[in-house]
Formats: structure tokens, sequence, C-alpha cells
């Protein structure tokens, strides 16, 4: 059960700590070979478990069998292998102690200067949608028992819990060992790994444990991996770095294909943009600016090129603000879209793909970021934001994928049912108010918004906004309002712009007067009985 003998001076009192020994159970065996090759090459015995002892001693490498240390087989299919003295004193001892020398001498155990242990996959297994059997058996005993009690003994142990660390590892068996403070960081990384799994876990079995009136966790855990570090955030003084989720398939995934590095400022307004752009069914495109749009559009009907199409129609809605802005489509970015945007400064495009022409196109403007989204993006089905002392959790706000027919109950308070494209047009506005900023207000045109108001402290400033910023092609076109008009001075603002059609939620107390305004106006007006506010 002995592994190889150790001297004692070669660890009391010195900073840096040579590996003789390491112990090696990967569930994620990426560039475990590379290590492997740095451990052979300085003579470190590797002790290894299951999956990891085969890949190793196929690609030809000494192993030590976990089984040949504890004298006991791995079993109850690999429950029960490391969870053994012969395995945790050696990792354990604190070598600075002579008695701790003296016992591991009296036991015939050697002690491990490198342990090298990931756990299963657990938070994938959930995330794949696997049955709940199948996510029991991800969950890992052994390998957090390893990784906290290398951590304890940083002192003695370094512990890598990430194939992150090899490159660093590697230089330090190289260059004679780890020192004290690498062992210290690594401890920290390897302690915020297994905490953040036993939280999973937790996190697991209390959604699994919900009732039947229940629909959201008692216990919120939220993992996130630092991707990188940001010049600042909102502003210049704010540090700043955007982290991604396991699991995650959101604009976090995304890659960048050219461009300056990407800002705070610019994931901020890139999200919302998608949120704009994937609301809508046939082709789109939105152009946002500090997190409001600018303009959003779909395709006109038969259009040669339907997303080029889109953005033009999309700029048309206030291209005094799209300068500068972020733009998203919900479809492939076309060589035509990429001409019309050569004279158009723009901070960020975001889409699904990119034609090769598009993108040759794309390279005259070295400064513009190309954002691809992920394969599997689809938009989160809950919310999340911090709040000081904690945060809030709810239902995403989404469209039924049958809006069409959701629409047919609208409830017609004023006016005539609109021809089947004009609902079409109608329904495209209150779509649209969704992504933006409360109090919304949306004037479009055949699917195009013409004027938008938002962000206002009252609902009747914001219609006043949109009208004017529609100037002439307000008249014409149908509104959709985010909430109830609480009088009816922001319809008539509309109503007198020439507005021929209202969606809003309805509910107000004064509901019976707005109603009355559309109806001595002849302009039609629906309840939604749904209100779409977005802070």
């Amino acid at each position: 059960m002995a592994g190889p003998s150790h001297d004692p001076a070669l660890y009391r009192d010195r900073d840096t700590v040579p590996v003789r020994r390491a112990l090696v159970s990967v569930s994620d065996k990426t560039d475990l070979l590379q290590l492997a090759e740095a451990l052979a090459a300085a003579r470190v015995e590797i002790v290894s478990t299951g999956g990891s002892a085969a890949l190793l001693r196929g690609a030809g490498h000494a192993v030590t069998d976990v089984a040949a240390v504890t004298g006991f087989p791995e079993s109850l299919d690999g429950r029960v292998k490391t969870l053994h003295p012969g395995v945790h004193a050696g990792l354990l001892a604190d070598l600075r102690l002579e008695d701790h020398e003296r016992q591991l001498a009296d036991l015939d155990i050697a002690p491990f200067e490198l342990v090298v242990v990931n756990l299963y996959p657990f938070v994938e297994t959930v995330a794949s949608g696997a049955a709940a059997s199948d996510v029991v058996e991800q969950i890992d005993i052994g390998g957090p028992a390893m990784v906290r009690a290398s951590a304890k003994n940083f002192a003695n142990v370094a512990i890598v819990t990430s194939p992150e660390s090899y490159p660093a590892i590697i230089e330090a068996i190289a260059e004679g060992g780890t020192d004290l403070a690498q062992r210290r960081a690594l401890a920290a990384r390897a302690f915020a790994h297994t905490a953040a799994y036993d939280r999973a876990v937790a996190q697991w079995f209390a959604e699994e444990t919900l009732t039947a009136d229940e629909h959201l966790p008692q216990h919120l855990t939220i993992k996130a991996e630092r991707q990188s570090t940001l010049r600042y955030g909102e502003n210049a003084h704010q540090r700043a770095a955007i982290y991604t989720r396991v699991g995650g398939h959101g604009i976090a995934q995304a890659t960048q294909l050219q461009g300056k590095e990407m800002s705070y400022n610019n994931y901020v307004d890139a999200d919302a943009a998608l949120r704009a752009a994937f609301d809508m069914v046939k082709p789109a495109v939105a152009i946002i600016k500090h997190a409001n749009p600018c303009g959003i559009a779909v395709a006109a009907p038969n259009a040669l090129d339907p997303i080029a199409s889109a953005h033009l129609r999309a700029h048309e809605c206030d291209p005094v603000s799209a300068y500068g802005g972020v733009i998203a489509t919900n479809g492939t970015v076309t060589l035509k879209m990429a001409e019309n945007l050569k004279d158009i400064f723009t901070e960020v495009i975001v889409a699904p793909a990119f034609e090769d022409a598009a993108l040759e196109v794309f390279k005259a403007k070295k400064n513009l970021r190309l954002l691809q989204l992920p394969a599997d993006w689809r938009q989160e089905p809950m919310d999340v934001r911090l709040v000081s002392g904690g945060l809030l959790l709810q239902d995403a706000d989404r469209f039924p994928s049958d809006i069409e027919s959701v629409a047919k109950d609208w409830e017609l308070v004023s006016g005539e049912r609109p021809a089947p494209d004009d609902m079409q047009g109608l329904i495209f506005a209150w779509k649209a108010c969704r992504a933006v900023k409360s109090n919304a207000i949306v004037l479009a045109k055949a699917s195009a918004t013409v004027g938008i108001g938002m962000g206002q402290v009252n609902r009747v400033d914001s219609c006043r906004l949109a009208v004017e910023r529609a100037g002439d092609r307000a008249a014409g076109s149908v509104a959709a309002s985010d909430a109830f008009f609480p009088f009816a001075d922001g319809a008539q603002v509309l109503i007198d712009a020439g507005v021929t059609a209202i969606v809003q939620p309805g509910g107000s107390v004064r509901d019976d007067e707005v109603v009355q305004a559309a109806r001595d106006a002849g302009v039609t007006m629906f309840f939604t009985g749904e209100r779409h506010f977005f802070h």
C-alpha cells in the first residue's frame, strides 16, 4: 500500500514543494495527457482512478491504481474508490509537523503533493434534461472530499480543479515545484468550485420537491465563471467583467467575429436588441441605443432580401438616433444589408449568422463588433435582477406563439375590426412595444415603427414624444401602449396626430373616457387585458 518514500527535509520550512506523487481523478479530461507528459518527464508517480487511469495507461504512461494504494477494490459501480485513509491521510498530512510525519511512516502511507480532480458533470446533466435517476448518479461524493481535503492542506498540496490551471502547474513542475502563493490561490478556487457544486445540487433538490402550486424555487443558486474583464462598466470609473453561466445559451456565449473589445454597455444594448428582434417571427431587425429601440421592423412583403429590407425599414424610423446604435437580426446578415451599412456608423451587429460576402464588406470597418449567436441560442425562461441585499426572479415576459389567435380574442371597444393585413400591423406594434422602456408608446405602419416614445414618467409625454418623432408619418399609423391610459389625454394626442387604431391593455378606472374619445374620433381600439411593462 505504500508509495515512494519522502524526505521530510524537502517540506519543512520551505515555500516551494516539489511534486513527487500526484493523484489524478477527473471527469473533464481536456488536456490531461499534456499534464501527464509533464508529470512523467519529472518522474512523478501518478495514482489514478477509473476512466482517468485507463486514458493515461492507454497513452503509455505508468499509472498506480487507487486500489493498489487502498488495498480495496473500486466498488458499487465506482461510488467507492477514494474514500479511504490510504488516500486521505496522504492528502491531509501536514508535513511541517513531525508527529504527522511519524504517523505516516507508521501507517506506511506516502503523501501527495499534487491532486488533480474535477467533479462529475452534475450541472451539465441537469441542463441536458436528463431523468432524475441519471442526475442523482452525477452527484460526486469522493471528488469533493478529495478537493476539500487537499485545499485545506494547501501548505503541502497543490489542488487543481480545472484544465485552465494545467499550464501554470506544468511550468511549476519543471521549475522544481509549486510555491505557497500558488497553492493558496489554487485552494481558493477549489473551495469555490465545491461550494458552487454543492449549491447546484441543493438547488436541484429544492426544485425537484416543489409542491404542485409552486413554480419558483425556495433556494436559488446562480453559478457563473468570469469570461473576461471589460475596459470599464457603464462609466469609466466602474470596474466590470462578463461572466458566463454553465449551460447558458445567450449573448454571453456569442462568438465575436471581428471588431474592438465589447464594452459593458455594448452587451446591455445587444441583449436588448435581441429581445426586440426575436419577438418577431418574420425576418426582423431591431436598432437599439441606450437599451431603447431607435427602430424595429420586419421585412416588406415580397422583399428580395428580407433582412436587408427589415434593416432599412427599421433605420428609417429614426436615422439620427441610429447613429452609433446596436443592431440585432433574427436571420442571417446578407451582403445587401452589409452594403447598406457601409456609411452608417454602428457599434455592434449581432445575428445568428453572417454571409461570407457580408463579412468581407465589414472588414473595412475594423472597429465594428460582429457577434454570432450560439447555435442553441434561445430566450431565457426566467428574468433575474439584482437589488440591494438580494435579487428578484420572475417568469420572462413572452408573447404566445399563437399570438394571431390570441389577438382574435382582444376586446374590440371602439370602431371596426381592421382587415387582416392591418390587424397584422397592430399585432406588430403590440409586440414591438414590449421592447420599449415604460412608459412605452409605439407608432407603426406596415409592420415597421415610425415613432417611439419611451421612458417618460407619464404616458401623455410618451405619446407626445412618439408623435413628434413620427412627424407626418403619424397620420394613418397604428399605436400600441404597454399599459392602460390613466386619462384620455394620452390617447387624444395619438388621435389628433391621425392614428387609426390603438391597442392597449385596458383596466383604468377611466377606461370609459378613453374609449369614448376613440369612438368620437372613429378610431379603432382594442383591449388586450395584458400589459407589457419593461423597466
